[in-house]
Formats: structure tokens, C-alpha cells, sequence
């Protein structure tokens, strides 16, 4: 299950890459994409607990997280567009040091000077991906929007880590996924009001996957083996993401990574892989 949740996750750049680029408007695409996702995973949610049922108080916190996942969407799929999967998908993978970064800022976790040395080294390797990638030039705006997406994912992943703590995450999946599309949809109106649908069978089977892979499936296989076999080989496990994106991009869409691009990506992979094995992983949430 976690290395099925790590290939959905890592072909989710390249799908997207193709389909935003082959007639589906990006904002259009997010916002039908989403609102599919959302009605499988309520329905599953509902049938498995039969309620969505939170406190009060609580609702703050989802609203937040939906408004990050709404910024994240926004990124993530402009950053696609704008400039290759591959790119995207390395600068993915400083997902965990805006993690550690916001936990430290907001004081649910402190970071010794080993996650702070890091820290720099992933920045350091973003500059040269980015630099390789032509980011400084005809890139600049989606190498910056693919770091935004990192930043507002780790966002979402620390808002969301107390309701995890209360409540399914099955329940909270369902509920910030509701409250994220509404924005989008608002959004993208007009994207997909003005959206043609005379697409060939690869692509309604890249929007299949799309809806069902990396937003309904992967949740389940993810957080049900997370409870099997705990966080610690989960880790391990969602480390390979970045690597099995890069190689989907280029074997499928035959992009290519200059020298500096490679150097860059291995800086930001060891640095959180060496940063990852020098600390303790956090036991799961109650479900």
C-alpha cells in the first residue's frame, strides 16, 4: 500500500503536466477534478462512518486548512503549466522542511541545529534547480509557484496534525476537501465555463487517474497502512516520491534535467533524507 500511495503521488506531476498542456485550462481542470474527488470521498467517508460530525471549535482549523489547500491547488497546477514535471517534482521534495520549519515557527516541535543545516542545503539545492531549469529566466514564475506549492502543502500537513489527533482522517479529508473547492470552483469559473470537452480517450484516462490516484485512493492506501505499519517506514517509504516523479517525466514526457538540476535535486533528497534519520517520527494520529 505505501509504495502503491508513493507511484500514484509521483505520476500525479506528469498527468497533470500532460493534461494542462493538451486542451484542459488549468483552473478548469482543478476545479472539475476536485469536485469529483470530493463526492467519492464524502460518499466513501459517509459510508463508513456514517457522520462528518466536528466540534465547533475545531471548524477554524479546518477552514484554514481548506484555505491552504485552495492556495496549494492554485500552485500546484500554474507551476505544472509553466514550467516541466520534473522541476515541480523536486522542489516537491522540501515538502518536509517547510514541515519543520512552520512547526518550529508556531512552537508545536523545536529543531536542533542538524534540521537548520539542512534547512539551508535544500535551499541551496532549490537555487541550482532552478537556476539549471532556466528559473532565472523564462522559469522564474513557475519554479517559484512549484515552491509555494511545497510551502502550502506543509501548511495544510501542520494545521491539520491536532484534528488528526480528534477525528478520522477520512472525516477531516472529506471536510477540507469540500471547503477547498468552493474557493476554486469561484476561481475557475470562468475557466470552466469557457472549457471544451472534445478530449480523446487518453485524456479523459489521465483525469480518471487524476481524481481517483492522487486525491481519493492514495488517502485511503496511505493512512490505512500508516496504522499497519507506523509513521517511521511510512517516512521511508515517501522519501522515493520525488525520485519516481522525476523518472515518470522523463520517461513519459520526455523532459530532461540539466547538470545543475541533478546536482540541486540531490542536495534537497539528502538533506531531508539526513535530516529525517536524525530525529524521531512522531506516532500516528488517533483514527
Amino acid at each position: 500500500m505505501l509504495f502503491g500511495t508513493v507511484l500514484l503521488w509521483a505520476l500525479n506531476a506528469t498527468v497533470t503536466r500532460y493534461v494542462v498542456t493538451h486542451g484542459f485550462q488549468p483552473l478548469a481542470y482543478a476545479t472539475i477534478r476536485y469536485a469529483c474527488a470530493t463526492v467519492l470521498f464524502w460518499g466513501f467517508t459517509y459510508a463508513r462512518e456514517r457522520s462528518f460530525r466536528i466540534a465547533l471549535r475545531d471548524m477554524r482549523l479546518v477552514l484554514l486548512a481548506a484555505l491552504f489547500i485552495f492556495c496549494n491547488q492554485l500552485c500546484f497546477v500554474y507551476s505544472v503549466d509553466k514550467t516541466s514535471a520534473a522541476t515541480v517534482t523536486l522542489f516537491l521534495g522540501t515538502t518536509p522542511i517547510f514541515i519543520g520549519v512552520m512547526a518550529s515557527v508556531i512552537g508545536l516541535e523545536r529543531m536542533g541545529r542538524g534540521f537548520w543545516a539542512a534547512t539551508i542545503v535544500s535551499l541551496a539545492g532549490v537555487a541550482m534547480v532552478a537556476s539549471g531549469s532556466g528559473g532565472f529566466s523564462g522559469r522564474l514564475v513557475g519554479d517559484g509557484l512549484a515552491v509555494l506549492t511545497a510551502a502550502t502543502w506543509a501548511g495544510y500537513s501542520v494545521l491539520i496534525t491536532p484534528l488528526m489527533r480528534r477525528y478520522s482522517p477520512f472525516r477531516i479529508s472529506s471536510l477540507v476537501l469540500l471547503f477547498g473547492w468552493i474557493p476554486l470552483a469561484i476561481a475557475g469559473e470562468r475557466q470552466t465555463a469557457g472549457q471544451s470537452f472534445h478530449f480523446g480517450h487518453l485524456m479523459w484516462i489521465c483525469f480518471a487517474f487524476a481524481v481517483i490516484g492522487p486525491l481519493f485512493l492514495t488517502n485511503i492506501l496511505w493512512f490505512t497502512a500508516i496504522s499497519r505499519v507506523g509513521p517511521s517506514r511510512a517516512s521511508l517509504f515517501s522519501n522515493m516520491q520525488p525520485l519516481f516523479g522525476v523518472v515518470f517525466a522523463l520517461l513519459l514526457l520526455g523532459e530532461h534535467l540539466t547538470r545543475w538540476e541533478v546536482i540541486g535535486g540531490v542536495a534537497i533528497l539528502s538533506a531531508v533524507l539526513v535530516e529525517r534519520s536524525r530525529r524521531p517520527v512522531p506516532e500516528p494520529p488517533g483514527d
